[in-house]
Protein backbone atom coordinates (compact mmCIF):
# COMPACT_ATOMS: atom_id res chain seq x y z
CA UNK A 1 0.00 0.00 0.00
CA UNK A 2 1.32 3.22 -1.37
CA UNK A 3 0.45 6.41 0.73
CA UNK A 4 2.62 9.22 -1.84
CA UNK A 5 0.53 11.29 -3.04
CA UNK A 6 0.06 11.41 -7.21
CA UNK A 7 0.58 14.59 -8.93
CA UNK A 8 -2.58 15.59 -9.11
CA UNK A 9 -3.39 15.15 -5.50
CA UNK A 10 -0.31 17.15 -4.27
CA UNK A 11 -1.88 20.04 -6.81
CA UNK A 12 -5.26 19.92 -4.39
CA UNK A 13 -3.01 20.18 -1.46
CA UNK A 14 -1.32 23.11 -3.24
CA UNK A 15 -3.84 24.86 -4.94
CA UNK A 16 -6.70 24.50 -2.02
CA UNK A 17 -3.92 25.51 0.73
CA UNK A 18 -3.78 29.02 -1.64
CA UNK A 19 -7.06 29.72 -2.13
CA UNK A 20 -7.52 28.70 1.87
CA UNK A 21 -5.09 31.40 2.80
CA UNK A 22 -6.04 34.04 0.74
CA UNK A 23 -8.82 34.85 3.58
CA UNK A 24 -6.83 35.67 6.32
CA UNK A 25 -7.05 34.88 10.51
CA UNK A 26 -8.88 38.15 11.01
CA UNK A 27 -11.76 37.38 8.34
CA UNK A 28 -12.39 34.17 10.51
CA UNK A 29 -11.99 36.07 13.76
CA UNK A 30 -14.78 38.79 12.30
CA UNK A 31 -16.82 35.82 11.21
CA UNK A 32 -16.96 34.36 14.39
CA UNK A 33 -17.25 37.08 16.68
CA UNK A 34 -20.53 38.34 14.21
CA UNK A 35 -21.96 35.11 13.68
CA UNK A 36 -22.08 35.57 9.98
CA UNK A 37 -21.74 32.86 7.65
CA UNK A 38 -18.64 32.93 5.43
CA UNK A 39 -20.53 33.09 2.09
CA UNK A 40 -17.47 34.88 -0.35
CA UNK A 41 -15.27 31.85 0.89
CA UNK A 42 -18.11 29.32 -0.06
CA UNK A 43 -18.19 31.34 -3.13
CA UNK A 44 -14.72 31.70 -3.83
CA UNK A 45 -14.34 27.70 -3.59
CA UNK A 46 -17.36 27.48 -6.11
CA UNK A 47 -15.71 29.23 -8.58
CA UNK A 48 -13.01 27.42 -8.62
CA UNK A 49 -14.90 23.92 -9.02
CA UNK A 50 -14.40 22.92 -5.32
CA UNK A 51 -17.46 22.05 -4.02
CA UNK A 52 -18.27 19.13 -6.42
CA UNK A 53 -15.31 17.42 -5.86
CA UNK A 54 -16.49 13.98 -5.56
CA UNK A 55 -20.07 14.31 -7.61
CA UNK A 56 -19.39 12.41 -11.01
CA UNK A 57 -18.95 14.31 -13.75
CA UNK A 58 -22.02 13.51 -15.64
CA UNK A 59 -23.27 16.17 -13.19
CA UNK A 60 -20.61 18.57 -13.57
CA UNK A 61 -18.41 17.08 -10.69
CA UNK A 62 -14.44 15.97 -10.76
CA UNK A 63 -15.68 12.44 -10.10
CA UNK A 64 -13.00 11.83 -7.49
CA UNK A 65 -12.73 10.15 -4.37
CA UNK A 66 -12.25 10.50 -0.75
CA UNK A 67 -8.49 11.33 -0.63
CA UNK A 68 -8.93 14.04 -2.75
CA UNK A 69 -11.53 15.44 -0.03
CA UNK A 70 -9.96 14.58 2.90
CA UNK A 71 -7.24 16.48 1.20
CA UNK A 72 -8.72 19.73 0.05
CA UNK A 73 -10.69 20.08 3.52
CA UNK A 74 -7.28 19.23 5.45
CA UNK A 75 -5.96 22.00 4.05
CA UNK A 76 -9.03 24.45 4.35
CA UNK A 77 -8.05 23.71 8.41
CA UNK A 78 -4.32 23.57 8.00
CA UNK A 79 -4.79 27.48 6.59
CA UNK A 80 -6.29 28.43 9.83
CA UNK A 81 -9.90 28.22 8.64
CA UNK A 82 -10.93 25.66 11.18
CA UNK A 83 -14.57 24.39 11.38
CA UNK A 84 -15.65 27.61 10.53
CA UNK A 85 -14.34 27.09 6.90
CA UNK A 86 -14.02 23.70 6.79
CA UNK A 87 -17.86 22.98 7.70
CA UNK A 88 -19.66 24.47 4.67
CA UNK A 89 -17.59 23.35 2.06
CA UNK A 90 -17.65 19.43 3.63
CA UNK A 91 -21.77 20.35 3.46
CA UNK A 92 -21.01 19.76 -0.38
CA UNK A 93 -19.33 16.88 0.18
CA UNK A 94 -20.93 14.09 2.20
CA UNK A 95 -24.39 14.69 2.90
CA UNK A 96 -25.10 14.31 -1.00
CA UNK A 97 -23.54 11.35 -0.73
CA UNK A 98 -27.14 9.06 -0.43
CA UNK A 99 -27.89 11.11 -3.53
CA UNK A 100 -25.52 10.24 -5.35
CA UNK A 101 -25.52 7.19 -4.85
CA UNK A 102 -29.56 6.25 -4.41
CA UNK A 103 -31.33 9.14 -5.94
CA UNK A 104 -33.03 8.52 -9.10
CA UNK A 105 -31.90 9.44 -12.57
CA UNK A 106 -33.81 12.40 -12.63
CA UNK A 107 -33.24 13.27 -9.28
CA UNK A 108 -29.20 13.51 -9.87
CA UNK A 109 -29.82 15.55 -12.92
CA UNK A 110 -31.94 17.98 -11.12
CA UNK A 111 -30.55 18.94 -7.60
CA UNK A 112 -26.58 18.09 -7.82
CA UNK A 113 -25.47 20.52 -10.51
CA UNK A 114 -27.05 22.96 -7.87
CA UNK A 115 -24.49 21.40 -5.44
CA UNK A 116 -21.80 21.70 -7.37
CA UNK A 117 -22.22 25.17 -8.73
CA UNK A 118 -23.21 26.39 -4.81
CA UNK A 119 -27.09 27.64 -5.79
CA UNK A 120 -28.26 24.52 -3.47
CA UNK A 121 -27.51 25.01 0.44
CA UNK A 122 -28.12 21.87 2.27
CA UNK A 123 -29.50 21.12 5.82
CA UNK A 124 -29.25 17.67 7.36
CA UNK A 125 -31.84 16.73 9.34
CA UNK A 126 -31.40 13.16 11.01
CA UNK A 127 -30.91 13.72 14.76
CA UNK A 128 -33.58 14.16 17.31
CA UNK A 129 -33.15 15.61 20.95
CA UNK A 130 -34.75 12.16 22.13
CA UNK A 131 -32.82 9.55 20.22
CA UNK A 132 -29.37 11.18 20.57
CA UNK A 133 -27.52 8.64 19.01
CA UNK A 134 -29.88 5.51 18.67
CA UNK A 135 -31.22 6.69 15.51
CA UNK A 136 -33.84 3.83 15.51
CA UNK A 137 -35.46 5.81 18.37
CA UNK A 138 -36.60 9.22 16.00
CA UNK A 139 -39.96 10.19 15.79
CA UNK A 140 -40.45 12.21 13.14
CA UNK A 141 -43.18 10.54 11.06
CA UNK A 142 -43.80 11.03 7.23
CA UNK A 143 -47.36 9.48 6.37
CA UNK A 144 -48.23 8.92 2.79
CA UNK A 145 -51.23 11.13 1.68
CA UNK A 146 -52.01 10.85 -1.84
CA UNK A 147 -49.01 11.56 -4.19
CA UNK A 148 -47.36 13.33 -1.45
CA UNK A 149 -45.51 12.59 2.27
CA UNK A 150 -46.86 14.52 4.88
CA UNK A 151 -43.74 15.35 7.53
CA UNK A 152 -44.69 15.89 11.21
CA UNK A 153 -41.62 16.41 13.58
CA UNK A 154 -38.95 17.75 15.03
CA UNK A 155 -34.53 17.80 14.64
CA UNK A 156 -32.07 19.01 16.48
CA UNK A 157 -27.97 20.62 15.75
CA UNK A 158 -29.26 20.75 11.76
CA UNK A 159 -26.43 22.79 10.40
CA UNK A 160 -27.08 25.47 7.65
CA UNK A 161 -31.15 25.82 8.74
CA UNK A 162 -30.74 29.70 8.68
CA UNK A 163 -29.37 30.01 4.96
CA UNK A 164 -30.92 25.96 3.33
CA UNK A 165 -33.19 25.66 0.61
CA UNK A 166 -32.96 21.63 0.59
CA UNK A 167 -32.97 19.56 3.54
CA UNK A 168 -31.72 15.63 3.43
CA UNK A 169 -34.65 14.69 5.81
CA UNK A 170 -34.44 11.12 7.65
CA UNK A 171 -38.15 10.17 8.92
CA UNK A 172 -39.91 7.08 10.44
CA UNK A 173 -41.83 6.19 7.51
CA UNK A 174 -43.45 2.84 9.31
CA UNK A 175 -43.33 2.04 13.54
CA UNK A 176 -40.13 0.74 14.91
CA UNK A 177 -40.02 -3.08 15.09
CA UNK A 178 -37.58 -4.29 18.08
CA UNK A 179 -36.38 -7.34 15.88
CA UNK A 180 -35.07 -4.74 13.09
CA UNK A 181 -35.49 -1.67 14.57
CA UNK A 182 -32.81 0.49 11.65
CA UNK A 183 -35.60 -0.26 9.03
CA UNK A 184 -38.55 1.93 8.39
CA UNK A 185 -36.68 5.42 7.82
CA UNK A 186 -37.05 7.35 4.70
CA UNK A 187 -34.61 9.65 3.01
CA UNK A 188 -36.00 12.42 1.56
CA UNK A 189 -34.45 15.41 -0.06
CA UNK A 190 -37.07 17.97 0.71
CA UNK A 191 -37.44 21.79 -0.45
CA UNK A 192 -36.97 24.14 3.13
CA UNK A 193 -40.32 25.42 3.11
CA UNK A 194 -40.08 27.87 5.77
CA UNK A 195 -43.89 27.82 6.22
CA UNK A 196 -43.34 24.23 7.40
CA UNK A 197 -40.58 24.49 9.31
CA UNK A 198 -39.60 26.96 12.25
CA UNK A 199 -35.95 27.41 12.75
CA UNK A 200 -34.67 28.46 16.35
CA UNK A 201 -30.73 28.85 16.68
CA UNK A 202 -28.50 27.11 19.11
CA UNK A 203 -25.79 29.16 20.32
CA UNK A 204 -23.10 27.17 21.29
CA UNK A 205 -18.88 26.95 22.17
CA UNK A 206 -17.70 27.52 18.85
CA UNK A 207 -18.22 27.85 14.81
CA UNK A 208 -20.54 30.42 15.62
CA UNK A 209 -20.35 31.40 11.57
CA UNK A 210 -21.81 27.95 10.64
CA UNK A 211 -25.23 27.88 12.55
CA UNK A 212 -26.51 24.76 14.53
CA UNK A 213 -30.23 24.73 14.80
CA UNK A 214 -33.36 22.95 16.37
CA UNK A 215 -35.71 22.78 13.95
CA UNK A 216 -40.28 22.20 14.39
CA UNK A 217 -41.10 20.42 11.13
CA UNK A 218 -45.27 20.86 11.20
CA UNK A 219 -47.53 19.18 7.89
CA UNK A 220 -44.07 19.71 5.79
CA UNK A 221 -45.36 18.17 2.04
CA UNK A 222 -42.85 16.36 0.21
CA UNK A 223 -43.51 15.06 -3.41
CA UNK A 224 -43.12 11.59 -3.95
CA UNK A 225 -40.08 11.75 -6.38
CA UNK A 226 -38.20 13.64 -3.68
CA UNK A 227 -38.14 10.14 -1.89
CA UNK A 228 -33.92 9.22 -1.74
CA UNK A 229 -34.21 5.34 -2.38
CA UNK A 230 -36.18 2.91 -1.36
CA UNK A 231 -38.97 3.42 1.09
CA UNK A 232 -37.81 2.24 4.71
CA UNK A 233 -34.21 1.42 3.98
CA UNK A 234 -33.46 5.64 4.29
CA UNK A 235 -31.02 4.74 7.66
CA UNK A 236 -28.83 1.44 5.14
CA UNK A 237 -28.82 4.71 2.78
CA UNK A 238 -26.68 6.59 5.08
CA UNK A 239 -24.58 4.28 6.22
CA UNK A 240 -22.71 4.51 2.56
CA UNK A 241 -21.75 8.08 3.90
CA UNK A 242 -20.47 7.59 7.53
CA UNK A 243 -17.32 5.97 7.13
CA UNK A 244 -15.83 8.39 4.28
CA UNK A 245 -17.35 10.96 6.80
CA UNK A 246 -15.32 9.79 10.11
CA UNK A 247 -11.96 9.71 7.56
CA UNK A 248 -12.68 13.27 6.37
CA UNK A 249 -13.57 14.55 10.39
CA UNK A 250 -10.29 13.01 11.26
CA UNK A 251 -8.33 14.53 8.92
CA UNK A 252 -10.18 18.34 9.42
CA UNK A 253 -9.08 17.94 12.91
CA UNK A 254 -5.67 17.35 12.11
CA UNK A 255 -5.45 20.12 9.87
CA UNK A 256 -6.89 22.35 12.89
CA UNK A 257 -4.31 20.94 14.71
CA UNK A 258 -1.57 21.90 12.78
CA UNK A 259 -2.30 25.20 12.36
CA UNK A 260 -2.45 25.74 15.96
CA UNK A 261 0.89 24.37 16.25
CA UNK A 262 2.24 26.14 13.23
CA UNK A 263 1.32 29.69 15.44
CA UNK A 264 2.58 28.26 18.33
CA UNK A 265 6.41 26.76 16.83
CA UNK A 266 6.43 30.49 15.76
CA UNK A 267 5.74 31.89 18.67
CA UNK A 268 7.79 29.67 20.59
CA UNK A 269 10.47 30.65 18.72
CA UNK A 270 10.13 34.81 19.14
CA UNK A 271 8.72 35.25 22.34
CA UNK A 272 11.77 35.66 24.81
CA UNK A 273 11.57 35.26 28.17
CA UNK A 274 14.53 35.40 30.69
CA UNK A 275 16.70 36.31 27.70
CA UNK A 276 16.01 32.99 26.20
CA UNK A 277 13.26 32.08 23.67
CA UNK A 278 10.67 29.85 25.36
CA UNK A 279 11.02 27.34 23.05
CA UNK A 280 14.12 26.30 24.45
CA UNK A 281 12.87 25.19 27.26
CA UNK A 282 11.74 21.57 27.08
CA UNK A 283 8.41 22.10 29.10
CA UNK A 284 7.78 24.43 25.74
CA UNK A 285 9.16 22.12 22.81
CA UNK A 286 8.23 18.43 24.25
CA UNK A 287 4.61 19.35 24.26
CA UNK A 288 4.74 20.47 20.88
CA UNK A 289 6.84 17.82 19.73
CA UNK A 290 4.75 15.11 20.82
CA UNK A 291 1.78 16.99 19.33
CA UNK A 292 3.76 16.94 15.84
CA UNK A 293 4.22 13.17 16.02
CA UNK A 294 0.30 12.46 17.19
CA UNK A 295 -0.65 14.52 14.08
CA UNK A 296 1.54 12.82 12.07
CA UNK A 297 0.22 9.57 13.07
CA UNK A 298 -3.70 10.15 12.74
CA UNK A 299 -3.54 11.77 9.41
CA UNK A 300 -1.17 8.38 8.14
CA UNK A 301 -4.18 6.53 9.29
CA UNK A 302 -6.83 9.15 8.00
CA UNK A 303 -5.24 8.73 4.30
CA UNK A 304 -4.72 5.00 5.03
CA UNK A 305 -8.74 4.60 5.32
CA UNK A 306 -9.08 6.65 2.54
CA UNK A 307 -7.20 4.63 0.13
CA UNK A 308 -8.90 1.22 1.33
CA UNK A 309 -12.53 3.10 0.54
CA UNK A 310 -11.21 4.79 -2.69
CA UNK A 311 -10.21 0.63 -3.61
CA UNK A 312 -13.22 -0.99 -2.13
CA UNK A 313 -11.99 -2.46 0.66
CA UNK A 314 -13.60 -2.74 4.02
CA UNK A 315 -12.49 0.71 6.31
CA UNK A 316 -14.98 0.12 9.47
CA UNK A 317 -11.55 -0.69 11.60
CA UNK A 318 -9.55 2.39 10.11
CA UNK A 319 -11.82 4.72 9.63
CA UNK A 320 -13.17 4.66 13.22
CA UNK A 321 -9.43 4.31 14.59
CA UNK A 322 -8.95 7.49 12.35
CA UNK A 323 -11.94 9.65 13.83
CA UNK A 324 -10.75 8.50 17.16
CA UNK A 325 -6.96 9.04 17.01
CA UNK A 326 -7.33 12.46 14.97
CA UNK A 327 -9.61 13.66 17.30
CA UNK A 328 -7.05 13.45 20.37
CA UNK A 329 -4.36 14.61 18.42
CA UNK A 330 -5.92 17.74 16.83
CA UNK A 331 -7.29 18.60 20.62
CA UNK A 332 -4.04 18.13 22.20
CA UNK A 333 -2.07 19.85 19.33
CA UNK A 334 -4.35 23.09 20.19
CA UNK A 335 -4.21 22.50 23.68
CA UNK A 336 -0.69 22.31 23.62
CA UNK A 337 -0.67 25.55 21.35
CA UNK A 338 -2.81 27.84 23.85
CA UNK A 339 -0.51 26.59 26.77
CA UNK A 340 2.26 28.20 24.52
CA UNK A 341 0.64 31.28 24.26
CA UNK A 342 0.16 31.43 28.25
CA UNK A 343 -2.28 34.17 29.04
CA UNK A 344 -1.83 35.54 25.04
CA UNK A 345 -3.41 31.80 24.09
CA UNK A 346 -6.43 33.49 25.78
CA UNK A 347 -6.69 36.77 23.48
CA UNK A 348 -8.71 36.40 20.51
CA UNK A 349 -5.94 38.14 18.49
CA UNK A 350 -3.89 35.63 18.62
CA UNK A 351 -6.16 33.01 16.91
CA UNK A 352 -5.48 30.08 18.51
CA UNK A 353 -8.30 30.55 21.66
CA UNK A 354 -10.66 30.06 18.30
CA UNK A 355 -8.99 27.04 16.90
CA UNK A 356 -9.09 25.52 20.53
CA UNK A 357 -12.82 26.05 20.79
CA UNK A 358 -13.63 24.45 17.69
CA UNK A 359 -11.51 21.25 17.86
CA UNK A 360 -13.45 20.07 20.59
CA UNK A 361 -16.61 19.38 18.82
CA UNK A 362 -14.56 16.64 17.17
CA UNK A 363 -14.61 14.38 20.21
CA UNK A 364 -18.56 14.39 20.08
CA UNK A 365 -19.40 14.13 16.47
CA UNK A 366 -20.65 13.36 14.01
CA UNK A 367 -20.22 10.39 16.84
CA UNK A 368 -18.18 10.62 20.32
CA UNK A 369 -14.93 9.00 20.98
CA UNK A 370 -16.82 6.37 22.89
CA UNK A 371 -18.83 5.13 19.73
CA UNK A 372 -15.80 4.79 18.19
CA UNK A 373 -14.13 2.62 20.35
CA UNK A 374 -17.35 0.76 20.88
CA UNK A 375 -17.06 -0.24 16.89
CA UNK A 376 -13.60 -1.15 17.34
CA UNK A 377 -14.23 -3.05 20.16
CA UNK A 378 -17.40 -4.92 18.97
CA UNK A 379 -16.24 -5.53 15.56
CA UNK A 380 -12.31 -5.68 15.48
CA UNK A 381 -11.50 -7.15 18.86
CA UNK A 382 -14.74 -9.50 19.16
CA UNK A 383 -15.73 -8.15 22.38
CA UNK A 384 -19.76 -8.55 23.32
CA UNK A 385 -21.55 -5.37 22.99
CA UNK A 386 -21.42 -2.52 25.25
CA UNK A 387 -23.98 -0.32 24.36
Amino acid sequence: MDFALTESQEVIKKEVGALARTFSLDYWLEKDDRAEYPSDFVKAFADNGWLGITIPEAYGGAGLGVTEAALMLHEICASGAGTSGCSPIHFYVFPPTPLVKYGTEAMKRKYLPGIVSGETVMAFGVTEPNAGTDTSRITTRAEKKGDRWVVNGRKVWTTNAQHANRILLLARTSDRDPAKPLKGMTLFFADFDREAITVRLIHKLGRAAVDSNEIFIDNLEIPEEDVVGTVGEGFYHLLDSLNPERIVIGIEAVGIGRAALDRAVQYAKERVVFDRPIGKNQAIAHPLAHAMAQLDAAEMMCLKAAWLFDNGKPCGREANAAKMLAAEAGFNACDAALQTFGGFGYAKEFHVERLWREIRLYKIAPVSQQMALNYLAEHVLGLPRSY
